[in-house]
Parts: C-alpha cells; sequence; structure tokens
C-alpha cells in the first residue's frame, strides 16, 4: 500500500522530483556557502558520470536505471546551490563593495518613490559608479536610505540621480534576543548597507534614470491610491482599502492590524491567493463577454495574463502573489489547450520556477504560508468537507468555507506559532464572517477604481465601499475584543515546529486512511514533543539573566529570575505596547517568562546600584559626581544610559569593574569617547547599539 501510495504521489506531481532536490541544494548552499569551484567540480562530476552512462550498453543501462536518477537528483542539488551563489551579488565582479571604502564617493539612483517615516523618507537607492581616487569605476547594488526632513531641501523622487558622501554602515540586527532577522531580511533583498543622509551628505545630479515600466507602475499605483483615498470615507477605511487593494499598508492604524492578526484574519489584509483568485474569475468573465477576445483563445489568455501579472507586479509582486500569479497562469494556459494538470504539480511546478529566480524565498514566510495554505486545502479540506452534509445552499456553503479555513489553518498552525507565538482562537468564526465582507469590499474597490471618472456615480458607490469596510472593521475588533480569543505567548523551537508538523502528518494520516499505524507513530511523537517542551520549561525554569536591550534612544533592562523577570528602563517604553511587542516581547517569550513583570526577589536596589544574585550593578543615567575611596570599590557592570556627562577615567578611579556596558540611549559619538577611555585604560567594554543586545548568563 505505501508502494502504491509513492507511485501514485509521483505520478500526480512529477515536478516534485525535481523541486525537494532543488530545495536542499538551496539550504546546503545557504548554511554552508561551498565555494564556486566545488559547485562547477560537481556539475563536470555529474555530466562525466551522466555521459559514461549513456554510452554504456543497453542491457546494463536497464539494470542501472537507478543510477540514472541518483545523476538527476544530484545534479538538481548542484543546481540549486549554483543559483543560491550566484544570486548573492556579493560573488559578483561588478558589485559595489569590492571597490567602496570609507573614502569613496558614491553615484546612485533612487528606484523607488520615497515613503514618508516620522523624521526621515526611506528609499531604496541603486548603485551605478564609485569614485575612488579620482578613478571612476562602474558598479551595482542597493542601498537602504535614510534622507532626513529638512524644510530647507526637498528629498529626491523616483528616477533621480545623487551623489553620495557619507559612509556607508552595515545593516546589522538589535541583537534582541529571538528578534525579527532584519539583517537577513535585507540580504535576502541583496541590501547590505544603509545610510542616514542629512542635507551636507548628498548632492542632487542633473538628469534622471527612469524606465517606462517603473513609471506605469508607480503612477498607476499612485493613482488608485488617490482615486480611493477621494472616495472612501475614513482614514482606516481608505487605509484598509489600499491594502486590500494593491497591498498598500504606509497608512494602516498598527492597532487595527493587531487586530486582524489575533482575529486570523490578517491574510485579508496582505495581497494573497484570494484577491489573485477574484481578479483572475473577473478577468475570465469580461473577456468572455466581449465577442471579438472570446472567439480567439490565444488573445484572451495574453490578455489574462498580462492583466494578472501586471496586478501582480501593481501590488507588489510578494512571494504568495507570485506563487498564485505562476499557478493561474499555468491553470490559464491549459484551459486554453484543453491541457488540465494535477493542482499538485502545479504547485510543485510553480515553487521550483519561483526558487529558480529566487532561491532565498524559500524563507519568505509569505512563500511558506503560501503553499502550507493551499497544499492544506488540496489535501485536507475534500475530508474535512465530508464530516457533514448540508440540504441548505446557505449552510453549505459556510461550511465548505469553515472547512477550507479549518483545512488550511492545520497545514500553516505550527509555522504560525513558530514565527508569531500566538493562535487566534476564534479564527474559524472570524473568517467565516470576514471572507464574503472583504470580498464585497475587493470588488466594490476595484469597481471604484473603474467609476472614478464617474464623479456622481464614485460618490455613492465610495459611501456603499466605506460602509462595508467599516463593517468589517468592526466585526474584527469585536471577535478581538472576546475573552480568550487568542492564545497569545506561546514559544516553541525549529524543533518543536517540526515535530508538530510530523504529530499533524501522521493524525492526518489516520484519519483519512484509517491506519493504525499512522495512529501509533502519532502518539509517539506527540509524546516526544511533549517531553521536549517539559524539559526545555524545566530547563528556563533554573535561568537567571541580564538583558540589556538594544532599543533606540531608551534604556531597557530585564533582570531574568526562572520564569519571573524584572523591568528596569523608561516609563514611557513600559507603557508603549508596540515599541515593547517588537523589541522586548519576542525574547520574553522565548525564554518563557510569565506575562507580567514581577518584583525578583532576588534583586536588590539601593539608588542606582543593583545586586542580582552574586552580580553587582551600577547604573549611570545622570552626571554624578563619584568620591575615591581609599580602596576602590567593586561592581562587575557599569551600565552607562540616557548620555550623562562623565569620564570613564573618572568612573574607573572610583570602581573596579569588570565590564562597562554603553545601552543605545546613547549616542554614538558619546560612545566612542566612552570607548577611547576604555581602551587608553586598558577596560573592556561592551557597545549595544553597535554590537546587538548584552545578555549575560549568570
Amino acid at each position: 500500500m505505501a508502494k502504491a501510495y509513492k507511485i501514485y504521489i509521483w505520478k500526480k506531481a512529477p515536478f516534485l522530483r525535481l523541486l525537494l532536490p532543488l530545495i536542499a541544494g538551496i539550504i546546503l548552499e545557504f548554511y554552508f556557502k561551498f565555494p564556486i569551484f566545488i559547485i562547477s567540480f560537481a556539475f563536470s562530476a555529474l555530466v562525466l558520470a551522466y555521459i559514461i552512462f549513456r554510452i554504456l550498453p543497453l542491457a546494463y543501462r536497464f539494470k542501472l536505471r537507478s543510477f540514472l536518477g541518483i545523476i538527476v537528483t544530484l545534479f538538481m542539488i548542484d543546481t540549486g546551490s549554483f543559483i543560491t551563489w550566484h544570486k548573492d551579488i556579493r560573488h559578483q565582479s561588478y558589485w559595489y563593495g569590492e571597490y567602496y571604502d570609507s573614502t569613496s564617493i558614491i553615484i546612485a539612483t533612487v528606484s523607488e518613490p520615497p515613503l514618508e517615516k516620522n523624521k526621515s523618507y526611506k528609499a531604496i537607492a541603486t548603485v551605478g559608479a564609485i569614485i575612488k581616487k579620482n578613478s571612476i569605476y562602474s558598479a551595482k547594488g542597493k542601498l537602504l536610505l535614510y534622507f532626513a526632513k529638512d524644510s530647507l531641501q526637498n528629498h529626491p523622487q523616483y528616477g533621480d540621480r545623487i551623489l553620495l558622501r557619507k559612509k556607508l554602515t552595515r545593516i546589522k540586527n538589535s541583537g534582541n534576543p529571538s528578534a525579527f532577522d532584519y539583517e537577513r531580511y535585507c540580504a535576502f533583498q541583496q541590501i547590505f548597507h544603509q545610510c542616514n543622509l542629512k542635507k551636507n551628505d548628498w548632492v542632487l545630479l542633473k538628469g534622471k534614470e527612469v524606465t517606462a515600466y517603473n513609471q506605469v507602475i508607480f503612477k498607476t499605483r499612485q493613482g488608485i491610491i488617490n482615486a480611493l483615498n477621494k472616495y472612501i470615507t475614513g482614514r482606516q477605511e481608505a487605509s484598509l482599502a489600499n491594502a486590500l487593494l494593491i497591498g498598500y499598508k504606509v497608512d494602516l492604524d498598527k492597532d487595527l492590524v493587531q487586530a486582524y492578526t489575533n482575529a486570523g484574519v490578517v491574510h485579508l489584509i496582505a495581497i494573497s491567493g484570494l484577491h489573485l483568485a477574484l481578479i483572475y474569475a473577473s478577468l475570465l468573465w469580461v473577456t468572455a463577454r466581449i465577442p471579438f477576445i472570446k472567439r480567439f483563445k490565444i488573445i484572451r489568455l495574453v490578455l489574462v495574463l498580462l492583466c494578472l501579472w501586471f496586478f501582480s507586479l501593481l501590488t507588489g509582486a510578494s512571494a504568495s502573489v507570485l506563487r498564485s500569479a505562476v499557478m493561474f497562469s499555468f491553470i490559464a494556459t491549459g484551459i486554453t489547450f484543453d491541457k488540465r494538470s494535477s493542482i499538485y504539480n502545479s504547485l510543485a511546478s510553480s515553487a521550483f520556477i519561483l526558487l529558480c529566480y529566487d532561491p532565498f524565498m524559500l524563507w519568505d514566510v509569505g512563500f511558506q504560508l503560501s503553499y502550507l495554505a493551499v497544499a492544506g486545502i488540496v489535501i485536507v479540506q475534500p475530508f474535512i468537507y465530508n464530516w457533514f452534509y448540508f440540504s441548505n445552499k446557505l449552510l453549505n456553503e459556510t461550511w465548505k468555507l469553515a472547512a477550507v479555513t479549518l483545512s488550511a489553518q492545520v497545514f500553516t498552525l505550527p509555522i504560525c506559532i513558530y514565527y508569531f507565538h500566538q493562535l487566534p482562537v476564534m479564527f474559524l468564526l472570524s473568517n467565516i464572517i470576514a471572507i464574503p465582507l472583504s470580498t464585497v469590499a475587493l470588488w466594490g474597490c476595484i469597481v471604484l477604481v473603474f467609476v472614478s471618472p464617474l464623479h456622481l456615480v464614485a460618490l455613492y458607490l465610495g459611501k456603499g465601499v466605506s460602509a462595508s469596510i467599516w463593517l468589517l472593521n468592526h466585526i474584527v475588533l469585536l471577535v478581538n475584543a472576546l475573552p480568550f480569543s487568542l492564545w497569545d505567548r506561546i514559544s516553541l523551537s525549529v524543533t518543536g515546529a517540526i515535530l508538530l508538523y510530523i504529530v499533524f502528518i501522521f493524525f492526518l494520516y489516520w484519519l483519512i486512511k484509517k491506519n493504525m499505524a499512522a495512529f501509533k507513530l502519532g502518539v509517539l511523537s506527540s509524546l516526544t514533543l511533549a517531553g521536549m517542551i517539559a524539559l526545555e520549561k524545566w530547563h528556563l525554569s533554573h535561568q537567571e539573566k541580564i538583558i540589556v536591550y538594544n532599543v533606540p534612544t531608551h534604556k531597557a533592562i530585564d533582570f531574568v529570575d526562572g520564569n519571573r523577570y524584572q523591568f528596569v528602563g523608561d516609563d514611557d517604553l513600559a507603557r508603549d505596547g508596540l515599541l515593547q511587542n517588537f523589541h522586548l516581547k519576542p525574547g520574553r517569550i522565548s525564554l518563557m517568562l510569565n506575562n507580567k513583570e514581577e518584583n525578583v526577589s532576588t534583586l536588590y536596589r539601593h539608588n542606582n546600584f543593583y545586586q542580582f544574585h552574586n552580580k553587582r550593578i551600577l547604573i549611570v543615567d545622570s552626571a554624578v559626581v563619584y568620591i575615591p575611596m581609599a580602596e576602590k570599590m567593586y561592581v562587575d557592570y557599569i551600565i552607562i544610559s540616557k548620555n550623562p556627562k562623565i569620564f570613564i577615567s573618572k568612573l574607573a578611579a572610583v570602581f573596579n569593574c569588570n565590564m562597562y556596558i554603553f545601552d543605545a540611549s546613547n549616542s554614538l559619538w558619546k560612545i566612542d569617547k566612552w570607548k577611547k577611555g576604555c581602551e587608553e585604560l586598558h577596560l573592556q567594554f561592551y557597545s549595544v547599539p553597535e554590537q546587538g543586545a548584552f545578555v549575560t548568563d549568570l
């Protein structure tokens, strides 16, 4: 039976034979970083092995036919390694990093409309040339630029060429425990450096470098935003309409986004397969009613694909959108030429194409969730749908939607817990209500954009769309406000997520195939997972840590004793939920700390002196003068915070300190002065904004 099922899978999705080794090659290259000569040598060896196999007599080739499969598998692994190596621009001779040093001047082009932030304008720029020692070197690469807001100088626009005269800084993580890996996120987009620019750090050059394609995309995008903002009343309603239709989230209220996340419907404001399916269905409906296009299948196919891909690029071409676009392209092509393909094979082939285009998509959360959700719907939804039968059409359609939601949730649950540390308990209810409402709102937004030149029609339609979005928002907020609507602060490691998937797979196989062996393996896997979590909890219940967080312009320290912690830091940071969620909460969840701060009995304080277990800590956050004594006072750590006017030499005359720690509330220029003072006296120091959060186990 197992062998028959294996053959069935390969026949239904033959592309899996290519996809799985390709993924293996991508992972191997990413983690082990094989040099190109090893990849090339492996390629040459495989080609030679294939040639030898082909020249063998037919009888030997038949006996060794499995050898050909091994060659193809190894070749795909090698291909995955090569495309991963090649995609990294740092391996190319034209990368700007090959020429750049601190004395270089950079010529770059702003490659997208800048986004307005609180204190700056953020933009991505492409490097065109490096000026170094009176020589100009042609170069390529992307930079992340922040232009300070200045009333005397406008920020650059898309296509502007600028000359940068400030040193680039490498993009680094905050180093906070379990925090978002921003450095890796930017590296996957081939961005490795950033620069904060004031008015004297850059010069606008003559001429623009724009492409017709980008101009059309950006102008269309801005036109849609203007139309929706004009006719949809209410700031939250208009911002959500922009997110629903084209994925524009700049103006979205963060608390509203959090409510959608907690209710389990955040996928509605992230352009996904649902949006592409509606666009695809509308394109088929429209083209089927135009006589000339309807008669010519090829013209209809080209028109549908052009519109589908234009919309995908318009929304930012996220991984989930690209997955849907590739899949619908396959489906549309198959229908046109009367060729039907297995959905499993379409999934595998679309993933194969996208990973060949960008192997780093494999680590994209949207890519992972998109494929897992569709796989869950395809595999599990028919089984769940057959649990109940309703003769009433409305009840049947509601149950069908519920079955789709449940099947998608089952396959995405472990990875959602791993990334987001929470489980929306009311996801089924919220999706059953929100998906139809969001579909109505999305259709309304599409029609509104097209009728926007007709002011009176657009005005009344805009009111209707506003009402539907208002209702959607308030239902989501209501679900979010329900008690026990969210199971929060769940800690799950990569190993735990993999084990949870194994548990689900065994139990699903048991339920679908009635296989008792799968049930036993599911129970064994569940016990293994429970034992691993219990062991981790026991280990963390005995932890003792001091964490100095890297939160720009803020003092933030946690004293951790077992599952309890006591926070010492800025009051506004303790009150700001968004800052806490981004900087502090991930680490506290991973360490399985209690939800609320508690007074730690092993922490004693006298003025700015702290005793925590056997460690003595002094926090200097103001200009104070310590009088030298006959014998220096011993402290383990001196944490300097809030830019105090102090000198390391004067502190060293009073205290015998193992480590000076400069937190992220200090200015970098002051930290540089203190670092020099430490170096002159041969004292150990740690700069949190430069080296990341300081974490020590006692």
